[in-house]
C-alpha cells in the first residue's frame, strides 16, 4: 500500500473550484486583497488532510509524477526529457502522453499541489495554536513531515518551480509569498510579545526555512535516527536560537 493523492491543477476556471476555503483564507490575509485567487482551482479525489493521508495503490499518473520529481531533482527540469520519464516508468514515449501532456503539466501539478499542502497546513496551525512558539514548532514539524511523506515537496519548494511558465509562475509566486508572509507574521508576533528575540524578521524566516530544506536527505537507507528524533532536534535547535528565555 502506498500514499496517494490527486494532485492540484491550475485550470482556466471552466471546472468546479474546490479551492474556495483556501482562496478565502488567502484573500482575507493577503497584503493585496484585490488579487483574484480564483485563477487557481483545485480538484481532489479525496478530502485533503495534512495529518492523515489516504492509503491506496498508486495510479500510473502518480507513479509518473513521482518519477518526474526524482528526475527533476537529479537532472534538473531543463535536462529531463519526456523520453527519460518514459524510461523511468517503463512506458513507451507515445504511451506516456496518454497520462500526461507535457513536462510543464507535471511541474505545474507538483508545484501547486505542494502550495496547497503548506497553505492548508499553516491554516490548521493558526487555528490550533495561539502561542507563536507553539505555531513555530508546528510549522517546523510540518516541513519535516511533508518532506518525509513526499519528496515532490522538495522539488517544488527548492528550485524547479522557477521553470514554471506564465501565467502559472506568477500564480505560484503569489501563493508562495502568501505562505512566507503568514510564516513571517508568526515570527513578528513572537518578537512583539517578547517571546522571540528581536531579530530581522526576513532573515529569521530565511534561516528557519533553509534549516529544514535538507531534511529529505535524512531519508536514506541506513539512517537510524527516528522521524520524531529529527523533529525534536530541529525544533529545539531553532527555538533555542529564537526564544528570549
Amino acid at each position: 500500500m502506498h500514499y496517494t493523492l490527486e494532485f492540484l491543477c491550475v485550470v482556466d476556471c471552466q471546472h468546479a473550484v474546490d479551492f474556495d476555503h483556501l482562496a478565502a483564507t488567502l484573500s482575507a490575509n493577503s497584503d493585496n486583497a484585490q488579487y483574484n485567487y480564483s485563477v487557481v482551482a483545485a480538484t481532489y479525489s479525496k478530502q485533503f488532510d495534512t495529518s492523515m493521508l489516504a492509503l491506496t495503490e498508486k495510479t500510473k499518473k502518480e507513479k509518473i509524477l513521482e518519477a518526474a520529481a526524482v528526475l527533476f531533482r537529479d537532472k534538473g527540469y531543463p535536462a529531463t526529457s519526456m523520453r527519460d520519464l518514459a524510461q523511468a516508468v517503463d512506458l513507451q514515449a507515445s504511451s506516456l502522453y496518454n497520462h500526461i501532456q507535457s513536462k510543464q503539466e507535471i511541474l505545474r501539478e507538483i508545484c501547486f499541489f505542494n502550495a496547497s499542502r503548506f497553505l492548508e497546513g499553516i491554516r490548521q496551525i493558526e487555528q490550533a495554536h495561539s502561542s507563536p512558539a507553539d505555531r513555530l514548532r508546528a510549522l517546523i514539524n510540518l516541513h519535516i513531515d511533508i518532506a518525509m511523506q513526499d519528496m515532490t515537496s522538495i522539488t517544488a519548494f527548492n528550485d524547479e518551480w522557477r521553470h514554471l511558465e506564465e501565467p502559472h509562475l506568477s500564480d505560484f509566486k503569489r501563493l508562495r509569498r502568501e505562505y512566507e508572509n503568514r510564516f513571517k507574521a508568526i515570527l513578528v508576533d513572537g518578537m512583539a510579545q517578547h517571546i522571540f528575540q528581536r531579530l530581522d524578521p526576513q532573515l529569521t524566516l530565511n534561516t528557519v526555512l533553509s534549516s529544514v530544506r535538507w531534511v529529505h536527505e535524512w531519508r536514506q537507507p541506513g539512517k537510524k535516527q527516528s522521524l520524531e528524533a529529527v523533529r525534536q532536534t530541529l525544533s529545539e535547535l531553532l527555538l533555542k536560537g529564537l526564544l528570549t528565555a
